[in-house]
């Protein structure tokens, strides 16, 4: 009897060892994912609609997007509440660096910023690939214009933009200059209500659906180069960061693999992000 009851209690503990472990194992299966704070041309543009799928499949990772602007993407990573950051704003992300928010910043991508208006174009600036003229023209007819407003990359780079126009955009702004404080999408919704002139990163623009009177009337000019960065948030300085999950996600988009599938996002036949990871000056 005393050996049968020992046995027993083998069985249970060894049963008991199984399903723990068991337990542990789906625990840590179940966890494979990640938080990753982004710049909302990512998210409208379709992007992560159609990458996170692939990540998924390939990896097994459950990316969970957090879309604001890169301002405040970055300001989510300093919190430790993402796991990664990923945006568009090199001189913000070096200073991410050098604050010791991450280690080490990756090029992923690219594409363009396009000035769009109104067909009827007030301003007189269609077919221009001069963005400084085109902006002096707008400012000087006073015709509207939207801004972001929301320190995001593209916000970001239309004041930069002005800047180099020669503009004191603080000082020469009136009622035809707008700034929404909203993601892309929105700002183009306004635009395109109000016949309004307004910054956009291509991808999101050939996604939006909206367009009613816009077009893209400047393009081309170099100073409308838009890359996109990515960084693992410093783990040494938020514990809670998901080290190995984040660096995985981000060895994926950088892998070739992962740069050919950023290279076949395709929207009407238009590819709207190229992929250069191996670029030493992106």
């Amino acid at each position: 009897m005393n050996r049968l009851l020992q046995t027993f209690r083998i069985y249970a503990v060894a049963l008991l060892i199984a399903v723990t472990i068991g337990a542990v194992s789906n625990v840590a299966a179940a966890d494979r994912s990640i938080v990753v704070a982004s710049t909302t041309s990512t998210q409208d543009s379709g992007f992560f609609d159609y990458i996170l799928p692939i990540v998924k499949e390939r990896t097994g990772i459950t990316v969970k997007v957090v879309a604001q602007g890169t301002g405040e993407a970055l300001d989510t990573g300093r919190r430790g509440d993402a796991d990664v950051v990923f945006v568009h704003a090199k001189a913000a992300e070096l200073q991410f660096l050098a604050e010791g928010e991450s280690l080490k910043r990756y090029p992923v991508m690219y594409n363009d910023f396009v000035l769009i208006g109104p067909k009827s174009d007030p301003a007189g600036v269609m077919g221009s690939k001069d963005i400084r003229r085109a902006l002096a023209s707008i400012k000087d007819r006073r015709v509207p214009f939207i801004s972001r407003g929301d320190r995001s990359g593209t916000h970001m780079a239309e004041l930069a933009l002005w800047k180099d126009s020669g503009i004191d955009i603080e000082q020469a702004k009136g009622s035809w200059y707008k700034s929404i404080g909203q993601g892309m999408g929105a700002a183009l919704n306004v635009a395109s209500a109000s016949e309004a002139y307004v910054l956009s990163d291509r991808a999101t623009w050939v996604h939006f659906k909206n367009k009613g009177a816009l077009e893209i009337l400047v393009e081309g000019d170099k100073r409308l180069f838009n890359q996109y960065g990515i960084m693992l948030v410093n783990p040494e300085k938020h514990p809670t960061v998901k080290k190995v999950l984040g660096q995985e996600f981000i060895d994926y988009l950088i892998s070739p693999v992962g740069q050919r599938d950023i290279a076949s996002y395709k929207l009407d036949g238009q590819q709207l992000f190229y992929p250069d990871a191996n670029d030493p000056n992106a």
